[in-house]
């Protein structure tokens, strides 16, 4: 009869309980047959009582304390004189005496994987004097294992990789699972292995936990993961035994077991012959199973007649072979191309080659299709000279282009005038005949860069460039000058033969050996006493003195012309004034004034006198300031009497008047005499920021601005006039404007002049003005006469 999991436990609690029985009776005191012994006058017997550990089981499930043994001592005689007591590692808590038998309990569940034994002592005291009779000795409980932990992996779940198509057999990882009961007793501990999952693919080792292939040719590409299942079992695997399981998860990793293969034997693609140098033609791939450095590959063209006018790279991320143009397509030359290429693996493993060579082949055929090319010219860049001396219309140089299409359509020429902003240049529309249209000038621009644009005539649009250098040839065209405006001075204590000043000369030409200038004294200055020329020889010339001593007073300045010539052929020649100075210089020669006029005072009066007569000016007008300025302080009351309070005041100059006739309404007179000078005060609380120190007299003034130079005369007047309201004032000017062609049309205007103005131009002016022109005009209907 087979026993369950649960009777298999209790049976061995059973068995484990008899045997813990057998020995405490074992354990039990026992009398010694060993004769006393006698020490220091004392006679003491040996010691009675011999210790064997105890055993107890684990995991008692029982109601009642769990009897683990018995102390009995010799002397004792069973009348209750002797007693026990227990001390030690769970003494009271866990384990319990009886102190009239010595019988010993456990009264708590106990766990060997936590504590695999306890260490007591123990001792028999008499009863009434609590002295012992026995000496104290030491005895151990030990905890007796049961099969109560099952196996665990503490490091699962596992992940691992193996390579594919590897051989039987091939380890692929080791799982490991620990048990906590006692492997010192019996199987409780003792772990077998076994794969639950993952047949038949792998395989474990019972007793060592490593796992294995079990299938050879395991294919990634097929199946790249598989998910095993270990279990590990106590008890060596037998019934019973407990178990725990763990997950693995294996990982086919690539090799290279796929050769590349193209998934076509021939391509074709078609292409424009416009297509430019380096553009991208097609894109092919050849198909590879494998993955990473197993699946790179590289192309290449093996033959074909476009060797040299397309190559093949591959696309490191994509693993594409790139077909692209080294050189240009011209349809006209060449319509089609054949290309054969090869794809091959770059990292080939010698396990498999003899699945097949680790390469392929196909052919690409590329069309190349017509396009309406622009005209072509027969060189990139045409270099040209004319002299800067060429009239206009010589002829510099020619272009050629024609259209290298089958058509072969004509080709007309023009310049883009972009890059002949000036129109220095023409070209021949048909010939393509390049000539000068203005004058040339080397100094101005000695290489003219100009672009030449063919186009077709049968298609304008299609339009060709050519690219023209004109490099302008120089001549000796430009006298030889100063190089650069001189500064030149001559001290008063000068001695002859004295250099101040060394000259050199520029010349715009620029003659293939370089310049050569010669410098003299014109004809007129060949005999002067004061000053002479030396030409040095190396394009620089020499000024030196002809005399001792030069004054100011007599002559400050001198003009010494200088003659230079250039080595041209014809050479040209300038004559440069150069201006020297006579100064005053200290004991070093350095001048210090060169003015004449320092020499110039009033007669009579020395330097000193003029120095004392500026301060005493000077001192009055500071005086007359100071006067000015405490006057313009003195404090006045700045609050009115209520007589004189105008704030808030409303001036008007509204009255239109009477007529010509009406001379009593307004004193015409104070308007027109603008002359009549009015004192001009100040406010006493306000320091003007600008002094009228006088008024301007005015003149004749035209009739029709009268009013406005009488509103600035109020203006004015109120800006400044103590009297005038401080804060909120308002002040109306009644003014007509001004532009008009008749000028004020005020009758105002009569009394002072004899209204003999001529208004016919009225009349011209439209409708608008037609009844002032009756009014005004001369005619034999006028109004008035």
């Amino acid at each position: 009869m087979k026993l369950g999991k649960v009777e298999f436990c209790h049976f061995l609690q059973i068995l484990a309980l008899l045997l813990c029985l057998s020995g405490m009776n074992q354990a039990e005191l026992t009398r010694s047959r060993s004769k006393p012994y006698f020490q220091s006058g004392r006679t003491r017997t040996k010691r009675s009582w011999v210790w064997n550990q105890f055993f107890v089981l684990e995991e008692y499930m029982g109601t009642d304390p769990l009897y683990v043994g018995k102390l009995h001592s010799d002397v004792d005689k069973g009348d209750g004189s002797i007693k026990y007591i227990l001390s030690g590692e769970g003494a009271s808590s866990i384990f319990i005496i009886d102190e009239n038998t010595g019988d010993i309990h456990a009264t708590k569940r106990l766990d060997r994987e936590e504590q695999a034994y306890y260490t007591l002592r123990a001792q028999a005291l008499d009863r009434l004097t609590n002295k012992p009779v026995e000496p104290e000795s030491e005895f151990v409980i030990k905890i007796q294992d049961i099969n109560d932990n099952e196996p665990k992996f503490l490091d699962g779940p596992y992940t691992a990789g193996v390579p594919e198509m590897s051989p039987v057999g091939t380890s692929v990882v080791q799982v490991t699972a620990t048990d906590a009961d006692d492997p010192t007793y019996g199987n409780s501990a003792r772990v077998v292995y076994s794969i639950l999952q993952g047949q038949p693919y792998f395989s474990v080792e019972p007793k060592t936990g490593v796992i294995k292939t079990a299938l050879p040719n395991m294919d990634r590409e097929a199946k790249d993961q598989y998910l095993l299942v270990i279990q590990a079992k106590d008890m060596v695997g037998q019934n019973g035994g407990l178990s725990g399981t763990t997950s693995v998860t294996v990982t086919l990793t690539d090799v290279n077991d796929n050769p590349p293969r193209f998934p076509r034997r021939s391509y074709q693609y078609n292409v424009p012959e416009s297509l430019p140098v380096a553009s991208v033609v097609a894109r092919i791939k050849a198909a590879d199973a494998d993955v990473g450095p197993n699946a790179e590959m590289e192309y290449k063209i093996v033959d074909g007649d476009g060797l040299g006018v397309f190559k093949i790279s591959v696309d490191k991320d994509t693993q594409e072979g790139i077909i692209t143009i080294q050189k240009e397509l011209d349809f006209e030359a060449k319509t089609s191309y054949t290309l054969r290429i090869e794809a091959a693996n770059m990292h080939v493993d010698p396990r498999f080659l003899s699945l097949g060579p680790f390469s392929d082949m196909t052919t690409v055929k590329i069309i190349v299709e017509d396009v309406d090319e622009p005209p072509v010219f027969t060189s990139r860049l045409y270099s040209m000279v004319v002299s800067e001396a060429a009239k206009v219309g010589t002829i510099i140089g020619t272009v050629a282009a024609h259209d290298p299409d089958a058509s072969n359509s004509p080709v007309r020429y023009s310049i883009d005038r972009n890059t002949d902003l000036e129109r220095y240049f023409n070209i021949d529309a048909n010939s393509g005949v390049i000539t000068t249209a203005k004058s040339l000038d080397r100094e101005t621009n000695a290489v003219h860069n100009i672009t030449v644009l063919a186009m077709e005539s049968q298609n304008p649009a299609q339009i060709g460039r050519g690219y023209v250098a004109i490099t302008i040839l120089d001549i000796n065209d430009n006298a030889p000058e100063f190089a650069m405006e001189y500064e030149t001075t001559v001290c008063e204590n000068a001695q002859a033969g004295q250099v101040i000043q060394k000259i050199s000369a520029i010349d715009k030409d620029d003659p293939p050996n370089g310049h050569q200038f010669y410098f003299s004294l014109t004809a007129e200055a060949a005999n002067n006493h004061n000053f002479t020329l030396q030409d040095n020889k190396d394009n620089t010339a020499t000024v030196l003195t002809k005399r001792n001593g030069f004054r100011r007073q007599e002559q400050s300045v001198y003009y010494l012309p200088i003659f230079i010539v250039d080595s041209g052929s014809p050479s040209l020649s300038s004559t440069n004034t150069l201006t020297i100075r006579v100064c005053d210089c200290d004991a070093d020669g350095i001048a210090q004034t060169c003015n004449a006029e320092a020499y110039i005072l009033p007669a009579g009066l020395s330097t000193g006198a003029l120095i004392a007569i500026l301060a005493c000016v000077l001192t009055l007008l500071v005086l007359v300031l100071l006067i000015v300025t405490m006057r313009r302080r003195k404090k006045e009351p700045l609050i009115f009497d209520e007589e004189r309070d105008i704030r808030e005041n409303i001036v008007r100059y509204d009255d239109e008047g009477g007529g010509e006739e009406d001379t009593e309404a307004f004193d015409m007179a104070a308007l027109r005499n603008l002359n009549i000078m009015r004192d001009t005060k100040t406010r006493r609380d306000v320091t003007p920021e600008i002094q009228f120190l006088s008024r301007p007299t005015f003149k004749s003034i035209p009739d029709n601005v009268i009013f406005r130079e009488f509103i600035w005369e109020r203006l004015k007047e109120a800006d400044v006039d103590p009297c005038a309201p401080p804060y909120d004032s308002l002040q109306t000017y009644a003014f007509e404007g001004n532009g008009s062609v008749a000028e004020s049309l005020s009758s105002l205007d009569s009394i002072s002049s004899n209204s003999d103005q001529n208004y016919d131009y009225l009349s011209d002016w439209g409708p608008r003005f037609k009844r002032l022109a009756d009014m005004y005009g001369t005619g034999p209907d006028c109004l008035y006469s």
